[in-house]
Order: C-alpha cells, then structure tokens, then sequence
C-alpha cells in the first residue's frame, strides 16, 4: 500500500501558506454553518413540529449527499486540472443556502436549504484536500491535514458560541439567526478568492476523463483498503445532531444546546494538529485505533446519561475521537492517491464515506424513534467495536509502505 511510513522523516519545513489560507476559509464557512446546524435540530423539533426519525432523515441524506458529491468534483478537477474554482464554486453554494433556512416555512424547504448546503460541501471538500495534498510535502502531510481540520474545528466551536450569544440577544428568534449566519459564509468565499494561491497546472496531470475503470484500477489495492478502512469509521460515527437531541432530551434549554456542539469542537480542535503532526513522525495505525476506543466511550457515555454533565463529557469525547481520526484519513488517502487522479481518489473516498453516514444517520434515527435514546448510542458503540476489529483486519493486508513523492 502506498501510505505513510511507519517510521516517517520529521518535517522540518513551514508548512505552506496555501494550507493556512485554507484552513481560515473553512473556519470561517465552520462559522456560519455551525450557527445554524446547532439550532436546526431543534428547530425543525419544536419549531416545525419535525419528528426526530426525520431528523435523521435529513442529517443522513444532507451528510450523504456532501460527500456522495465529493466524486464527481474530485474527478472534474482532476480532469481540468483546476481545484479552486471548484472550490469556489462549493463555497459560494454553502453561502447562500443560509437565507433559505431563515426563510423557510415548512420541513420541505429547510431539507432543500440543507441539500443545498451539503452539496456546496460535497463539490468544495475534494478539489480542497487535493489542493492541500497538492502543496504540501509528503513528510507534512499529517501536520497540513491536522491543520486544516483544527481550523475548521474552531470555527465549530466559534459557530455555536455566537448561536448562544445571538439566541439570548434575539430573543430565541432562529430565523433572524439564521440571517446573520450568511455573514462569516461571504468571508469565507472573499479569502478562498483573493488570497488562496493555486499552484500552476503541468501537462503531465492532464489525462483523459479520469472517472473510467482504467484510471480507478491505477489507484491500486493499497487506496482501496483505506477506502475499506474510511467506510469502517463512518459507520461507527452518526451525525451529531444526535448528541444535540440527547441534550434537549435531558433538559437543556434551546438556546444553551449549541453548548454540546462547542464542548465537542474544542476538543476536535485542539487535538487535530498536534496528532497530526504526531502521526507523521510515530505512523497512524496506533492513534486511529485509539480514536474508534474514544468513540465506543463517548457512545456509552452518552447512552447512559444521567444528567447534562454526562452528555457534555460524552461530546468532548466525540471530539477527541474526530482529532484522532479525520485528519488521519485525509492523509491515507493523499499518501496512497497518484498525484494526478487525487481529486478522483477523495471523492471516490467521500462516495463511499456518504453512503456510510447515510446508513448510520437513519439507522440511529430509526433506533431513537422506536427503542430510545440509550439503544441508539449503545448501537453506535457496538458498531465502533466492529469498527475496530475489522480496522486491525484491513491494515494488516497493507503492502510495504512507501512515500510517494509529489
């Protein structure tokens, strides 16, 4: 398998400016959408009269929907050869869903907004890793893709916060929440456009369509098994809007919910660089493994909630699993993806990756509606214990690494 070492070279170099740039536009875009998905939940709940079955109908399908998109962008920009247009393009989409939320009368028209949103995810999320994969050296890898993914995760915890202080200054007004989210959205696409620097196209990453069964067999065995290893992770991690369901249902007001978001994302955020940077210099295997354990006691936490203090403890270790994890994942998939079919290889990642988070959204859905709250996050730890044991299956069949350079 083409992948890291497990024994990588140190990286001694900055990491690019173009990463940085990146990851302040998804911190900025974190920020407006996290303003609304921390109040959505509730909001279709006890505002549109939403079932929490089609609660999870909705987070399946949007999450799905994002990173099902991811292919075919990851395709198109590997064939144009172009990243940041596209990149743009997902942005601006994810901009402008956030009027529709505040306008939006019924169930039908907030599923359409998220639709909207989540395809402006699903186009931006691999032309952007690639593009990050594009610029940084192999030995940083997990350092650029830790950074990236903390960035967005302060924006996560920046996003509820502001839902609170905006909720307690607006009076509960979600709607006029909502409006003001578009804010740090159009800040996002203004950076991605001025400062986000593409490096030149060569001839030799211009291919015919990418997207046929020659160019996917050229990914080799080695990327497909971390496509195996990405679809475990996602079935074992539902949508949080979850954790957010499992704070009202233990008497969190609607204002103070986005607290559990915030509680989560500090978490995420302050430990997605440094193990990344880890991971480059000790291997992965270890770290991810220790993240599918985190999540298996976040889960029972959560499933066992007595009272509030248990859920906040329970999505602080949510986050601790997605700092051991998410950036990892990235980084299997650039360290085993050709440079040239890479925004292919992510999207093929997400494709599957969606269909995962679409399966594991609706099951725990279905489990909430009709067994309770508890029997959806003990399924969710059974599901990471599983997880688990077929990750330690999948990396054993790895072949000998190696680094690919750039």
């Amino acid at each position: 398998m083409s992948t890291e070492s497990e024994t990588p070279l140190p990286a001694r170099r900055a990491l690019p400016t173009t990463v940085w740039a990146l990851g302040l536009v998804s911190m900025f875009m974190d920020v407006s959408s996290e303003i609304v998905h921390s109040l959505l939940p509730v909001f279709l709940v006890s505002i549109l009269g939403a079932s929490v079955q089609t609660v999870g109908l909705i987070e399946g399908v949007a999450e799905g929907t994002a990173l099902i998109v991811k292919v075919f962008s990851g395709t198109l920009s590997d064939w144009l050869g172009k990243r940041k247009i596209l990149a743009l393009c997902g942005y601006g989409l994810g901009a402008f869903s956030k009027p529709l939320f505040a306008m939006a009368p019924s169930i039908g028209l907030v599923f359409g907004a998220r639709f909207v949103d989540r395809i402006g995810k699903g186009v931006r999320g691999a032309p952007r890793d690639a593009l990050v994969a594009d610029v940084t050296p192999p030995a940083q890898r997990g350092a650029a893709f830790g950074l990236r993914q903390s960035l967005d995760s302060v924006g996560a915890f920046a996003g509820p916060l502001l839902a609170i202080g905006l909720m307690l200054l607006t009076g509960d007004n979600f709607r006029r929440v909502f409006w003001i989210a578009f804010i740090p959205g159009l800040m996002a696409v203004l950076i991605l456009f001025f400062w986000v620097k593409e490096p030149a196209s060569n001839s030799e990453k211009r291919f015919s369509f990418p997207f046929r069964r020659h160019s996917l067999a050229r990914l080799g065995s080695g990327y497909w098994l971390v496509v195996v290893i990405g679809a475990l992770f996602t079935l074992a991690r539902f949508s949080e809007a979850f954790l957010l369901l499992r704070a009202e249902d233990l008497g969190l007001r609607a204002g103070l919910i986005p607290l559990v978001l915030v509680v989560m994302n500090i978490a995420y955020s302050l430990t997605a660089y440094p193990v990344g940077k880890l991971s480059d210099r000790i291997g992965r295997k270890g770290l991810m493994a220790t993240g599918l354990l985190v999540l298996i006691a976040a889960d029972l936490l959560l499933a066992g909630a007595a009272n509030l203090w248990w859920v906040y403890a329970g999505a602080g270790l949510w986050g601790l699993h997605l700092g051991l994890t998410q950036g990892l994942l990235s980084a299997l998939v650039a360290d085993a993806a050709t440079p040239e079919l890479r925004g292919t290889a992510f999207g093929i990642f997400g494709l599957v990756s969606g269909i995962a988070i679409l399966f594991a959204s609706l099951l725990a859905g279905g489990l909430w509606q009709h067994f309770g709250a508890a029997t959806t996050f003990y399924g969710g730890a059974s599901i990471a214990a599983v997880a688990l044991a077929g990750f330690t299956w999948a990396w054993k069949q790895r072949s000998p690494p190696r680094i690919k350079s750039t």
